[in-house]
């Protein structure tokens, strides 16, 4: 069986967009840890089911499958999916990575946990911290006049000072600060005094009911600059020399356990002393105990920490406030009397994912009401207003919690997801229903209990320096990095040097004061990274890979990008590892949704790249005039139809894209000299790309004229993958 014969777009891909929409839920094991831009564990189950099942994909899917013996091998393994579903069906399993907050997150991905203890453990720990900081969290409630009602979060805007008339004053870019969606009404901010005020119409706000000033929408904070209210000067709001940002706090969103039964929407409040005077407390707790786990780190510069440093932060404990502070240092003081090394390490990973939430760079979600964590948008966006979030979080029963960002948050994600470990599901779709299918058989771990183990190695270096002995895998199945997309390092580094402080034991994987490194392979203009520098490692990589594979066997990846060139290198590692591209197979691999991708240029689709030392190709799969490129792209587009996807440009330009470079490999491959320099080989990519229909010719010809006529003929013929009698063997 191969990939090439067995891999059901439609199939693959109806379930893929799925588990995209709501990830989490498809495979909760992503909720041991933030990491960035994860590919649906439905594709690479579908990947390997495909490579190695003797039964069809559908049949194979949805029930237990165990491939002891079977090898596979992820040189770039990030948040783990390729290993975790490998190692799901029983194959040993290699995992390499360069940044040690991927090495750390895999590890307690894959590693068995005993459940029991550390739910005992989380619970102590949520009992410790309500005894010390929990008064620090309430409030009073405005409608039953209850002392013990739970802040959800407490918003801050930033203050600046005038350099005209040297007063103070707020940097409000707006005062509305709940909308009439899940709320009744909408919630505005006085400029004025500073009270809320709902109203049923914004455009239309009227006057403020406290102090009868007129309310409005907009507020003074716009691009970069303020006007003072007190004298009416237009200053810039960010001054990188004027240390880090101060914020005031002028309301809350509060859960009242009485009042809510009979009570429609939300509670908001403006603070009152006393709430004022529970953040002093925090300020004085923490003066007194002190900070024994509160990292000293500098923020060093960074194409994405340098708008943290615009702002003015210097270090990386002044992204959070008193509060925040003292609960996260009480939290370690807890994690680190824990005896249990693997329930230490569990909670270590918690208080990691939880600082998303308790810091001073969230924002509120004027539509959601709810806390936007720091990774949102993949970046370091500093906003105006933050969110701070109640830290234990409002535990609400069943598992479920009021508002998110809190310890009873994470604890219960952290439970479903190792859970789901022991006791993995796949959902099928029936008719409008979702129905949850046991896979009873199959687990996730490096041991199940008192049960013999499997092989897990994951190991904290470059794979361009992997040393492998020949024909010893079965299959790589990788997630590379997109040249100059995210900084992950970067920005994991938020999180990496909390953890270093907790993790103290000699562990040589985090030796490093940081998870940047040069040899890193993504494009980066401080630490001048360009497009040579990924080709040679790209390379190196499949090189050893290569090399390690038995004959025939597949290294299959995952990646798109919405430019050419970022191609490039790919083309190159290929050739220079020896391989053949045998198939472009196309798979929704992004949520169309998100931030970063909402409104953009950019694709949700994946190209699948199936690349092997030996193997069969068939004629019909080998374009190269324009209406053949689009024959190919027309026929992946249907089967994406097929499977419920509505392809935009974006993802047809990546689909052709990806056909384009599959015959670039093709045509060069028995020509090619790995001896030349990196600039020589992309030279050479170039050059023959520039020998093959342009990616606009070829975009052209999926006009609705020609559409029609092609699909005809695509769809008389056998399916582009098929291997029949008109292969070529190579």
């Amino acid at each position: 069986m191969s990939i090439e014969k067995n891999f059901d777009i439609p199939f693959i891909s109806s379930l893929a967009l799925r588990e995209k929409q709501i990830q989490q839920n498809y495979r909760p094991i992503i909720a041991v840890h933030k990491w960035f831009a994860r590919r649906p564990g439905t594709l690479f189950r579908g990947l390997i089911l495909s490579e190695y099942s003797d039964r069809p994909l559908k049949d194979a899917f949805f029930s237990a499958n165990d491939f002891k013996g079977i090898a596979i091998a992820d040189p770039f393994m990030g948040g783990g999916t390729p290993l975790i579903e490998a190692n799901r069906v029983g194959c040993n399993v290699l995992g390499y990575d360069i940044n040690p907050m991927a090495w750390w997150i895999v590890n307690r991905e894959i590693e068995y946990l005993d459940l029991k203890e550390y739910r005992k453990s989380a619970t102590g720990l949520m009992y410790a911290l309500e005894e010390q900081v929990g008064r620090l969290y309430r409030t009073r409630c405005l409608g039953c006049n209850s002392e013990h009602a739970y802040v959800k979060y407490f918003l801050w805007v930033k203050q600046k000072e005038c350099p005209y008339c040297h007063k103070d004053f707020d940097l409000f870019p707006g005062y509305l600060l709940s909308e009439d969606k899940r709320h009744p009404l909408n919630v505005l901010v006085c400029a004025a005094c500073g009270d809320l005020n709902e109203v049923k119409d914004r455009r239309n706000p009227g006057t403020c009911a406290s102090c009868a000033t007129g309310l409005r929408l907009e507020g003074p904070a716009r691009r970069n600059k303020c006007v003072c209210p007190h004298c009416n000067h237009v200053s810039p709001y960010t001054e990188p020399g004027g240390g880090p940002p101060r914020h005031r706090m002028f309301a809350m969103e509060y859960h009242c356990r009485t009042c809510k039964p009979d009570h429609s929407g939300r509670f908001f409040k403006r603070p009152d002393t006393t709430d004022l005077a529970r953040y002093g407390q925090a300020s004085t707790m923490l003066a007194s105990i002190g900070a024994r786990f509160v990292p000293e780190d500098a923020i060093p510069p960074g194409d994405e920490t340098g708008r943290l440093l615009r702002w003015g932060y210097r270090h990386y404990r002044e992204m959070f406030n008193a509060r925040q502070l003292l609960g996260l240092e009480m939290s370690c003081r807890i994690i680190t009397a824990e005896r249990n090394e693997r329930v230490r390490n569990a909670l270590i990973t918690n208080l990691s994912d939880l600082l998303r939430y308790q810091n001073m760079v969230c924002r509120y979600d004027t539509m959601a009401l709810k806390s936007l964590d720091i990774f949102s948008v993949h970046g370091f966006p500093v906003g105006l207003v933050q969110c701070e979030s109640n830290l234990l979080g409002i535990a609400n029963g069943g598992g479920v919690s009021v508002g998110s960002g809190g310890w009873s948050n994470i604890i219960e994600k952290y439970m479903k997801a190792k859970q789901y470990c022991d006791t993995p599901f796949e959902t099928r779709q029936d008719g409008a229903r979702k129905v949850q299918v046991p896979i009873t058989g199959e687990w996730i771990g490096d041991s199940r209990g008192d049960e013999a183990g499997r092989t897990v190695r994951i190991l904290c270096q470059s794979a361009t320096t992997a040393e492998l002995p020949p024909a010893s895998l079965d299959g790589v199945f990788t997630d590379p990095p997109y040249f100059g997309n995210v900084q992950y390092a970067e920005l994991m580094d938020f999180c990496y040097v909390w953890l270093r402080q907790l993790a103290r034991e000699a562990i040589p994987a985090l030796a490093s004061l940081s998870t940047r490194n040069q040899d890193e392979l993504t494009g980066n203009v401080t630490m001048e990274r360009g497009l040579e520098h990924f080709t040679e490692g790209l390379a190196a990589v499949f090189g050893n890979m290569a090399r390690a594979l038995k004959p025939g066997r597949p290294l299959a990846f995952t990646y798109h990008h919405n430019r050419l060139d970022a191609y490039h290198p790919v083309a190159v590692a290929i050739l220079d590892a020896g391989l053949a591209c045998t198939a472009a197979l196309p798979c929704p691999a992004e949520m169309g949704a998100s931030i970063h991708i909402s409104g953009t240029a950019s694709s949700v689709v994946d190209t699948v790249f199936v690349c092997r030392s030996t193997g069969v190709v068939t004629r019909r799969g080998l374009a190269q005039s324009c209406a053949e490129f689009a024959e190919l792209v027309i026929a992946d587009l249907d089967k994406l139809r097929q499977g419920g996807l509505k392809p935009t440009r974006g993802d047809s330009r990546c689909i052709i894209f990806g056909h384009l470079v599959r015959m670039t490999v093709w045509k060069l491959r028995t020509s090619w000299n790995p001896a030349l320099s990196a600039k020589q080989k992309l030279s050479a990519i170039v050059y023959h790309l520039a020998t093959l229909p342009r990616p606009e010719e070829i975009e052209a010809a999926l006009s609705v004229e020609e559409l029609l006529a092609l699909r005809f003929a695509v769809q008389e013929g056998p399916s582009v993958y098929e291997v029949d009698s008109d292969e070529i063997l190579f």
